[in-house]
């Protein structure tokens, strides 16, 4: 008796399981069709400060070290902090546009950049003195000196971010990932020469670099902004941002700080290409599952999130095979 019940569960499990397979597989497929533009997306960003890295290098450890300090401290204090605050927008705008509320992701959209830009506020007061807090931090006085420079001629960007991140949700929301992806590659591609130019033809050294970020995150925003037609802090997502920034900050109280913070900050640098793959991932699921309960379809949105899991096991897996060819030829370290 107890094994015909056993049976019947089993089939019962089977013919449940092959019912939904066809809808895992088209939620699969629409969690793709997301992911695979927006993971470009954020690759093609991030590649713009592994350019400004890249070109600061070949100035001399001293400017990589301050270049890589101010980089990890306006991460820390700035981008990171607007980054988690913006979060709550994939949440709303993808209810809003779900439910058809149309109406509600500009309200949404402009609250955020009216929010952020307040935000924006304390932390360039912060900036405009870095130099004396990376010093009471016993950061080396010259590297502390290189990274204020570097992080006055930010203060544009962040203003810049507090506009464009606003703007990216919002269109993410729609799943119109091509005018981000479209910008992307159009700045990526008019930053490396400009940065080149400032840098070496005009001997402006980080600062050029710094300028070169300031200019192309208005051209992205100036694109989005053409696109275009209640936010939350999120701890979580400055956590993770932190914890790789404050080993920079950490690697200037060892005993030769210019050449330790250079390297790490290289190594950190190349590291975060692969967070950018997940972030992607993540981002499409947000959006199909916010788009779904917002339209009404519960059910919908534990097959978005399945689909991100597999696409997240096979980038794991990915990452991991490609870790363990490159030990071969560069160490067991990895």
């Amino acid at each position: 008796m107890q094994e015909d019940s056993g049976r019947e569960l089993t089939d019962r499990e089977a013919a449940t399981w092959n019912t939904k397979l066809p809808d895992l597989v088209q939620e699969l497929k629409k969690v793709s069709y997301i992911a695979a533009p927006m993971v470009t997306v954020s690759v093609l960003q991030y590649l713009l400060q592994v350019v400004s890295v890249i070109m600061v290098g070949h100035l001399g450890q001293l400017t990589l070290s301050g270049v890589a300090v101010a980089t990890s401290l306006t991460n820390v204090t700035g981008f990171s902090l607007l980054s988690g605050l913006v979060g709550g927008l994939e949440t709303l705008c993808g209810q809003a546009y779900g439910a058809k509320q149309y109406d509600k992701l500009g309200i949404y959209t402009y609250s955020a950049i009216f929010s952020l830009a307040l935000v924006c506020i304390p932390v360039c007061v912060l900036w405009l003195f870095m130099e004396k807090l990376l010093v009471l931090m016993r950061q080396d006085p010259l590297v502390a000196l290189e990274a204020q420079k570097y992080s006055l001629w930010l203060i544009p960007a962040l203003f810049g971010a507090a506009i464009s991140k606003p703007l990216v949700r919002y269109l993410q929301t729609q799943s119109l990932i091509l005018p981000m992806l479209v910008s992307s590659f159009v700045v990526l591609c008019c930053h490396v020469p400009t940065s080149w130019a400032l840098i070496y033809m005009l001997h402006m050294g980080s600062t050029g670099a710094a300028i070169a970020t300031d200019w192309y995150s208005r051209l992205m925003l100036f694109m989005l902004c053409g696109r275009s037609s209640a936010w939350r802090f999120h701890l979580q997502s400055c956590l993770k941002w932190w914890s790789l920034e404050v080993l920079v900050l950490l690697s200037g109280l060892l005993p030769n700080p210019e050449l330790e913070t250079s390297v790490l900050s290289i190594c950190l640098t190349i590291s975060t290409l692969h967070f950018t793959i997940s972030y992607g991932l993540g981002a499409a699921a947000s959006t199909r599952v916010s788009n779904e309960l917002g339209a009404g379809n519960p059910h919908q949105g534990p097959e978005g999130s399945f689909g991100r899991h597999v696409s997240f096991h096979h980038r794991t897996y990915h990452h991991k095979h490609s870790a363990l060819l490159l030990s071969s030829h560069f160490g067991t370290g990895l």
